[in-house]
């Protein structure tokens, strides 16, 4: 009976929207939010300090560290919002921070002064009031309202000037405010005199400078309201002819400054880096850093569009850390030595890939350290819990609902939106080997042998074979959705629970419902078995933890206002946890009592969806929708768990495709070859370079022992001038003292003679003095006697004027009360009085104050846009006299060019004048060739005609030809018709030959029926036979006649001697059947083959007869070609007549119309052949005395149509 102890060891996630959310506490550790804790995290050792979130909190808003590193200041969302700080190094509260001052329920943002005192905190909507706090005395200094009361624009960031406690910053949309403290209040100072813009975030650069980012992608730099310069990073970003595909300008989203300069975060995935100039007044881009691919994920380029929120710069300024929108952490070294100045650097990731979405799906493993976690960010994660790092991970194009880890750690199960996948673990990438179709599987588990799964499919569940996967069984029963099940220890049970309410409880292998449970006002959403399964513990909506044993319900324990989500149980069955709605994480005593007791620790931010204890009951696993993974170390009160076989040990075993393993062992033997390869350049090249020592060695030596003894030889003449030096010195040395010694005497005897005379003096002045001091002393005494008798005389004066002032003293004092009275009176009155005058003056003024001051932000707005202007128009003049040389430049330039084309005219038209007189010369040619044109036209005009003539002869042959075609066509038409037939017939052939098969076969197990009947007959006559041998022995008669009967006689002997007789009926019916259908089809085949056997016979009588018709178009072919060549014959005599000029023209006339005929002839003989050969082919067939097949085809007419 005791409550088991849970502490958090280990947080993956990071929770993004919270200002601030990444800080350095020194150059080792970071400070960031994740779930409802503040993580100190040391990137060298990999290990992890918390600091709890407050109960009851919806969550951190801002963060902030101290300038000295000591504290951190964390705002969380309440119904009044709080800012607790902690100290750093022990990480225990020091304060909690409440106002009544604030209207909102958060804080937007947070920054410590320079001095690390006082704190300044912004607060959220609706009315984002700025609180300036002395944080160690828990009291407010000052408060102001910093966004506009119309509008009520929001306000994005505040931060203190770094080297002035009392001067603040504050940035929003519209809004750049400066705040200087005096006296309790906070007053602006220096206002902007530039148009209002969406101000994102600032940074302090120098004592008066700050640097500001706009959503337009523009950083502005003010000092003293003014500003001095601006960037526009989003003109730099988008290149010279590239269309803006996003939908706006990027924005600047973050801005952190160092010593150097300054970095901010613009647009997708991408930090711009700003140094100093040289005069260290202005800045200059140096270099750009961008967020690198993500090679796991199905689209590589969506990690580059992530938006950074947030920058740090550690405290040596060695690294840039920056955080994004999708909960990512990213870190590049910030040193000249890591990035070349100019060139473009990738961001690294620190810690692990983050999941930035719901989680809803998580495993454990049994043989491997390992857990698996899906989530609605598409990805799915294999964490190991003993180093903390993120083993494997995979990117898909589906939302994956559920995850199932085999045991052996090699294979997982993983819900998609679109089917269930089985997928291997390999060393590098989880790849898919089967899927089973099963849309949106929110429930999967593997059993703890690893030789079932079990998948929920809507209302079914349904159980698989890892080994074959076939479909063992199908679990129904539930009526809504099952949104848990887990197996028993022994896996000969598995128990669900659903939003049916019910709790069921089933056996694997037969697949039916054992137990049940159901309350159907409860939706359940968690479920666990003790080990030995007996007994059930379920949580859902109604806000309790049921235990249910034998279909009834035990134990009721109430959670109070808390609604349970999911609930864990150790394998020992000591340890029962339940993960809440508000994302605490219960430990309860166990076992359960009534009331319930229970210890509450803060872990997430959001709903626990899946919690799991490891097998070896070491660890606690929770995830949650806040995308955040929590790893807890437990332990029972006394210290008991289940203890692991450290011989044993993890598994090992690792999973990888032959491929992969072969291209690493190419890899390996070609990295071998190129180290020996590099060590054998590098030997040799080594051997070079000590060559190359040695002699010049040799070189620096020689020189060396010559530079030597001329060093000595110059030794030596500097020492014989040094003695030299030294003896002159000596006797300038003596003179020297001598004139000293003179002048000391000289000086000693001078002021001897002025001592004495001095001393006579004071002797003097000393006798003197004697004298006076008597006379004083005399006189002295002379003053006291008159001084005493005066006294006397006073004293007696004083007293009895005292007596006369107290009688008097008495009646003023009744007189003065008198006139107090009278005073107070009259001054009531005139306060009153004064009091009216004043309200009315200072209305009256106030008035007027506000009239002159909204007159002078009008005066200072307007003198600002004319500024504007001014500046705008002096820059047009300026550009409009750059553009005026340019042109005038232009027009010089022009003016040359036309002299140039001047010359090239006059040029020109000389040339023109020479080609007039060659076009002239020209031209007369072309006249006489025209003549000579003509003449050949008359020529041309009666070939034409003789030509035209012999068309004529040819045109009556081609109708022939044509007429030949179409009974050619006609003549295939019907075969191929036949061909048809002949098909058909075969067909029907076969499917004859097929029953008459089958007939045969029926006729063969007749037969052998018939010889199976007759040896049952032979074997009765016999056993009769030996039955009549007992004829005489009534008993043995009897017992051979009832083993007749039992041997012989059955029981349906009647109704099969019925049966078979309807048989051999129904036989003999269908046999006559085929014989009659099989003689007519006999019929029909010969009559086809006689009504083919005439076609072939007309068919080759006509083919005769077109043979002969060739033939005597062959002759008049040959008489038409000797007409032609008596032509040709003659045209040549005739061009010899007229002469050799013109025989190549009229050669060229002859032959064209020549070289059509000779196409047409070839074409027409090249018709013949084919026919020729198609009626070789039909007189071969018809002299063999078969038909043409089905399969042999005449060719298509094709040439013919084209010729004609």
């Amino acid at each position: 009976m005791s409550i088991a102890i849970a502490q958090a060891r280990h947080i993956f996630g990071l929770k993004s929207g919270v200002s601030g959310n990444i800080c350095y506490h020194d150059e080792q550790t970071i400070v960031y939010p994740s779930g409802a804790n503040c993580i100190l995290f040391n990137i060298d050792q990999k290990v992890q300090k918390f600091i709890q979130g407050t109960d009851k909190s919806e969550g951190m808003t801002a963060l902030a560290v101290s300038p000295n590193r000591r504290y951190v200041a964390i705002a969380e969302k309440l119904e009044k919002p709080t800012i607790t700080i902690y100290d750093l190094h022990s990480l225990r509260k020091r304060k909690v921070l409440s106002s009544p001052d604030v209207a909102s329920n958060e804080y937007v943002s947070l920054a410590f002064s320079p001095d690390s005192k006082y704190l300044v905190a912004q607060g959220g909507k609706p009315d984002y009031t700025l609180l300036y706090w002395t944080w160690e005395k828990s009291k407010v200094m000052a408060v102001t309202k910093t966004s506009n009361p119309q509008t009520n624009p929001p306000i994005y960031q505040v931060s203190f000037n770094p080297q002035d406690n009392t001067q603040l910053c504050v940035v929003g949309n519209g809004i750049f405010k400066n705040f200087r403290y005096s006296e309790g209040n906070l007053k602006t100072f220096n206002i902007q005199k530039v148009e209002p813009q969406n101000y994102l975030c600032h940074a302090w650069v120098s004592e008066e400078r700050v640097i500001v980012g706009t959503d337009t992608g523009r950083l502005m730099l003010f000092e003293a309201g003014e500003m001095k310069h601006e960037f526009n990073i989003a003109a730099q970003e988008k290149k010279p002819g590239e269309e803006d595909v996003s939908t706006g300008p990027p924005q600047i989203t973050a801005i952190v400054s160092y010593s150097k300069g300054f970095a901010c975060a613009c647009g997708q995935g991408t930090v711009h880096l700003f140094e100093k100039t040289d005069d260290k007044d202005f800045f200059k881009k140096a270099r750009e850093i961008k967020i690198p691919q993500d090679s796991n994920s199905a689209d590589p380029t969506k990690s580059q569009q992530q938006i950074i929120t947030s920058l740090t710069v550690s405290p040596s300024e060695e690294t840039l850390v920056a955080s994004t929108d999708l909960s990512q952490l990213y870190y590049i070294t910030l040193s000249s030595a890591d990035i070349g100045k100019g060139d473009q650097a990738q961001f690294e990731v620190l810690a692990q890939a983050f999941h930035y979405n719901q989680i809803l799906g998580l495993d454990v493993c049994a043989r491997k350290p390992l857990i698996a976690t899906c989530s609605m960010d598409k990805s799915v994660r294999i964490w190991n819990y003993e180093t903390c790092n993120l083993e494997l991970y995979r990117e898909f194009a589906e939302e994956a609902y559920s995850i199932a880890l085999h045991p052996s750690g090699l294979y997982i199960l993983v819900g998609f939106s679109d089917k269930l996948r089985l997928m291997n673990l390999l060393i590098d990438d989880i790849r898919t080997f089967k899927e089973f179709t099963i849309r949106g599987c929110r429930e999967c588990a593997f059993s703890n042998g690893g030789n079932l799964f079990a998948a929920v499919h809507g209302n079914v569940i349904q159980i698989y074979s890892t080994i074959t996967f076939d479909n063992v069984a199908n679990l129904k029963g539930h009526n809504g959705k099952v949104r848990s099940i887990v197996w028993s220890a022994d896996d000969s049970k598995i128990v669900s629970c659903g939003l049916d309410g019910a709790v069921y409880e089933w056996e694997t292998f037969t697949g039916k419902r054992v137990g049940e449970s159901v309350l159907k006002s409860c939706h359940y959403t968690g479920v666990a078995v003790t080990p030995d399964g007996k007994t059930t513990f379920a949580v859902g909506s109604d806000k309790t933890l049921k235990e249910i044993s034998d279909s009834s319900i035990l134990r009721e324990v109430d959670a109070g206002e808390a609604t349970l989500t999911n609930v864990a149980l150790s394998r020992s069955g000591r340890m029962l946890f339940a993960g809440t709605s508000r994302g605490t994480l219960w430990s309860l005593k166990f076992p359960l009592t009534i009331p319930g007791e229970w210890q509450e620790l803060q872990g997430h931010g959001s709903t626990i969806s899946k919690m799991k204890i490891t097998y070896d009951d070491q660890f606690l696993v929770t995830v949650s929708e806040d995308a955040s993974i929590i790893l807890w170390k437990i332990q029972d009160k006394e210290g008991r768990g289940v203890k692991r076989d450290k011989e044993v040990g993890w598994a090992e075993e690792i999973l990888i495709t032959k491929s992969d393993l072969e291209e690493k062992n190419s890899m390996m033997a070609e990295l071998k070859t190129r180290v020996d390869e590099l060590k054998m350049e590098n030997g040799y090249q080594l051997r070079l370079k000590d060559m190359n020592y040695n002699e010049k060695i040799k070189e620096l030596t020689e020189k060396f022992i010559q530079e030597m003894e001329s060093l000595k030889t110059k030794n030596q003449v500097l020492k014989t001038d040094k003695d030299k030096e030294e003896a002159k010195h000596e006797e300038e040395m003596a003179e020297l003292m001598e004139k000293h010694g003179k002048e000391m005497t000289d000086l000693e005897s001078a002021n001897n003679q002025k001592l004495m005379l001095e001393y006579e003096k004071f002797q003097e002045q000393q006798a003197k003095m004697m004298k006076m001091q008597e006379d004083y002393d005399r006189q002295l005494q002379e003053m006291q006697d008159s001084k005493q008798r005066a006294l006397e005389e006073l004293t007696e004066y004083y007293e009895t004027k005292i007596q006369e002032m107290t009688t008097k003293l008495e009646q003023s004092n009744d007189e003065t009360r008198q006139q107090t009275r009278e005073y107070e009176e009259t001054k009531k009155q005139i306060e009153e009085d004064a009091d009216r005058e004043i309200l009315d003056i200072k209305n009256k003024y106030e008035r007027r104050l506000r009239d002159e001051k909204e007159a002078n932000m009008r005066l200072k707005g307007e003198t600002g846009i004319m500024k504007k202007k001014f500046t705008s128009l002096q820059k047009e003049i300026d550009d409009h006299k750059e553009e005026i040389k340019k042109y005038q430049a232009e027009k010089a330039k022009l003016e040359n060019i036309i002299r140039n084309l001047e010359k090239d005219i006059l040029g020109l038209k000389k040339e023109i004048q020479e080609r007039d007189d060659t076009i002239q010369d020209k031209e007369k040619r072309i006249y006489d060739l025209k003549k000579k044109n003509q003449e050949l036209e008359k020529f041309k005009f009666v070939l034409d005609y003789k030509i035209k003539e012999l068309k004529k002869q040819i045109e009556p042959r081609e109708t022939d030809i044509k007429n030949m075609k179409e009974q050619i066509q006609e003549m295939e038409s019907e075969l191929d018709r036949f061909d048809k037939l002949n098909t058909q017939l075969e067909l029907n052939i076969t499917e004859l030959r097929q029953k008459l098969k089958a007939t045969d076969k029926e006729m063969h197990q007749e037969r052998q029926r018939v010889r199976d009947k007759e040896a049952v007959v032979k074997r009765f006559k016999t056993d009769l036979h030996n039955c009549v041998g007992y004829i005489q022995d009534p008993k043995m008669l009897k017992e051979s006649i009832k083993a007749l009967y039992q041997k012989h006689v059955q029981e349906d002997i009647t109704e099969s001697a019925s049966v078979d007789a309807d048989i051999q009926k129904e036989y003999s019916r269908q046999r006559e059947h085929l014989e009659r259908s099989v003689a007519s089809l006999r019929k029909k085949l010969a009559k086809d083959s006689e009504i083919h056997r005439a076609d072939n016979v007309r068919i080759m009588q006509e083919n005769v007869s077109l043979i002969k018709e060739i033939n005597d178009l062959r002759k008049e072919l040959k008489i038409a070609r000797t007409q032609i060549h008596d032509l040709e014959a003659a045209v040549k005599q005739y061009t010899k007549r007229t002469g050799g000029e013109d025989s190549d023209i009229y050669a060229v006339m002859l032959k064209a119309p020549n070289a059509l005929v000779e196409n047409e002839l070839e074409e027409k003989n090249k018709i013949i052949d084919m026919q020729k050969f198609e009626i070789r082919k039909l007189r071969m067939e018809i002299e063999s005395g078969s038909r043409p097949g089905s399969s042999s085809r005449l060719p298509p007419m094709q040439a013919v149509e084209s010729s004609a």
